[in-house]
């Protein structure tokens, strides 16, 4: 198996086909904005993955006057939110560049009104991050989200206060979604479970590897790129719940990795380092289910609570994911998120909706992925822009951790020690909010493995294989929340 390597997908994609050539030629290169020579309290002109870097600079300089950032992508100019009236962090904000918003509500407000949710509303079917753009926390429920369940979302949140969060209901269920670029096969169930490779890397060993979901990766330990084929990959790091990426060996160590995407049509683009995500810009995602769709990150931080399979009545919480308005179905798990410059951005987690009606999509940070495996991705190193210090967070240096983003809304934070998940289905500390929601034991979920759901309940975008019919599975997760 001398050389081995994913295959490209091949052009046609059933689902969302016109989409994705419309996504695709957003693809195409065009000029990047770059810093205009102006005055020095003058608004400049940021690229949006240098956007994340001036607001880890300025959480830094402001302190405890940063409340979050976002990107505005018409004008390409950062703005940073500013606690009160503070004039000299006003100033600052000016002098580097970026647009000041004066707000009301603090990252420490934000953060504990976050662990407020987590403690009194983390019901199966919730999510919820932090909107930089109206200075709130943004709540979710879902379909199943009813009843006395929904009261208890709705009281917590008017109990945070006025101006402090929002409640909404999303169209659908919240699932996790099993594929990414090119398509990948697991033995389990008959061969039943399917999801994407999101990026190609080298593992701290020097060996060539993937990233994938995390719910994939506990799914499942050895990965085929055809439906009932040879094994060509085996599994070896797995994290979830708590966080969502695995790292999977190639078994052939000659195997050929390029750090690239497919994006159909017989056309790649080509991966050169990680990026932290910044609320405002424009991103693509592609799955091996429904190809190509680009869309706008619209939260940063993000928890999302899932049905536990383990613990009947439980919750499975991932935290820190990215928020997207980008649509993804079954088979989509594990698959790539990135930008138009060639950053990988997201692994697919989880959502709700579909790519004919629309949805939000969550993605595991890439760059917490790579920090908590050791692994290098493109030219842009293990950290990736990941490394960079003092964003809106507690800036613990615990693997997975993502309140250390830069460019944080706001870290609605819980987060601390949320990367400890040493090997697959290890999940003591799981998602570790200090407020409880210990996952031990949970990361045996089983995500994308069709019939796996107790309940009865499809669950997943997971597609089964076994019989060319089923089209359920993913997480199982009782409560129609589920992984991509």
């Amino acid at each position: 198996m001398s050389h081995k390597r994913i295959p490209k997908r091949k052009a046609a994609i059933a689902a969302g086909s016109v989409a994705a050539l419309g996504a695709a030629a957003l693809l195409l290169p065009n000029a990047n904005a770059s810093q205009t020579n102006g005055a020095d309290a003058t608004p400049k002109t940021f690229r949006a993955n240098d956007a994340s870097g001036l607001a880890s600079t300025l959480a830094t300089r402001l302190g405890d006057a940063f409340a979050g950032s976002y990107y505005n992508a018409d004008k390409k100019q950062v703005v940073v939110n500013v606690v009160g009236d503070d004039s000299k962090a006003v100033d600052a904000v000016k002098m580097a560049g970026a647009i000041p918003h004066q707000v009301q509500n603090s990252t420490a407000s934000l953060r504990s009104a976050a662990r407020t949710l987590r403690a009194k509303a983390a019901v199966p079917g919730t999510a919820w991050s932090v909107d930089p753009r109206t200075n709130e926390i943004r709540v979710s429920a879902d379909s199943t989200v009813t009843g006395a369940k929904w009261n208890k979302v709705q009281s917590t949140v008017k109990s945070l206060g006025s101006g402090m969060a929002t409640l909404k209901k999303s169209g659908g269920t919240f699932k996790t979604l099993v594929s990414g670029g090119d398509a990948i096969f697991a033995q389990a169930n008959g061969g039943g479970v399917r999801c994407s490779l999101g990026f190609n890397v080298t593992a701290s060993d020097g060996s060539p590897a993937f990233l994938t979901a995390g719910h994939c990766g506990v799914a499942a330990k050895q990965w085929s790129d055809s439906q009932g084929g040879q094994p060509i990959a085996t599994v070896d790091q797995a994290t979830f719940p708590g966080n969502d990426f695995s790292l999977v060996k190639y078994d052939d160590p000659n195997t050929q990795a390029p750090s690239e995407v497919n994006s159909g049509n017989g056309q790649t683009v080509q991966i050169t380092q990680a990026a932290d995500a910044v609320v405002g810009q424009q991103v693509f995602r592609m799955g091996s289910t429904t190809g190509l769709h680009d869309g706008t990150v619209t939260g940063l931080d993000a928890t999302v609570n899932f049905q536990s399979e383990t613990n009947p009545g439980g919750v499975d919480t991932v935290t820190g994911l990215i928020q997207t308005n980008v649509c993804a179905e079954a088979g989509d798990s594990g698959g790539s998120l990135f930008t138009q410059d060639g950053s990988a951005v997201g692994l697919t987690s989880g959502g709700s909706g579909d790519c004919t009606s629309g949805g939000e999509t969550f993605f595991q940070p890439v760059t917490a992925a790579l920090k908590a495996t050791g692994a290098t991705l493109g030219s842009g190193g293990a950290g990736g822009a990941g490394d960079n210090q003092g964003g809106a967070g507690d800036q613990s240096a615990t693997p997975g951790d993502q309140s250390a983003t830069p460019g944080d809304q706001s870290g609605a934070g819980d987060q601390s020690g949320a990367g400890d998940q040493s090997g697959a289905g290890d999940q003591s500390g799981g998602a570790s909010d200090p407020s409880g929601g210990d996952q031990s034991g949970a990361g045996q979920s089983g995500a994308g493995q069709s019939g796996a759901d107790q309940s009865g309940q499809s669950q997943g975008y997971g597609q089964s294989q076994g019989d060319g019919q089923s089209q359920g599975g993913g997480a199982s997760d009782g409560s129609s929340l589920s992984s991509h």
